[in-house]
């Protein structure tokens, strides 16, 4: 099975200069854990639900901070033609739950630890101890 067959194409993105506050919002709005950064349809970096934790925890009033001074602006992408097994591998690799899908320059869908789990129930044990779960009851298999 193939990325492109799994990943959720209506990618939430938002621009850098909004607030921690408004981006909280909107992943509260949307129930997601994190927005994809966009500048003139670059991506420039990703916000998630724990970025905005740290950065409230630091003091950062939410007011007044930009996602553009806490988002992560490193961001690991894989392309749709990967496999799940492939983004399975880069999300243990790089201990992120969160990928967003590129063709090219283009964003074109996000991919998650959760719709992973939803489509291949055999990696659940993998995805869990990169969520570190611990699933009452289960032994594997």
């Amino acid at each position: 099975m193939l990325v492109r067959d799994i990943m959720n194409k209506n990618v939430v993105t938002t621009k850098p200069d909004i607030t921690v506050k408004e981006a909280a919002a909107i992943m509260s709005r949307y129930h997601i854990g994190s927005i994809v950064v966009l500048d003139n349809e670059k991506i420039v970096g990703i916000i998630t639900e724990r970025n905005i934790l740290v950065s409230i925890a630091d003091g950062r009033d939410p007011e007044l901070t930009t996602i553009e001074e806490i988002m992560a602006k490193k961001v690991i992408t894989i392309e749709p033609d990967k496999t799940i097994d492939d983004a399975v591998g880069l999300m243990a690799e790089k201990k992120i739950k969160k990928l967003p899908v590129v063709d090219g320059d283009k964003l074109v869908g996000i991919i998650t630890a959760s719709d992973i789990i939803v489509v291949e129930p055999k990696l659940i044990e993998s995805i869990a101890n990169l969520l570190s779960i611990k699933l009452p009851g289960y032994r594997g298999g």
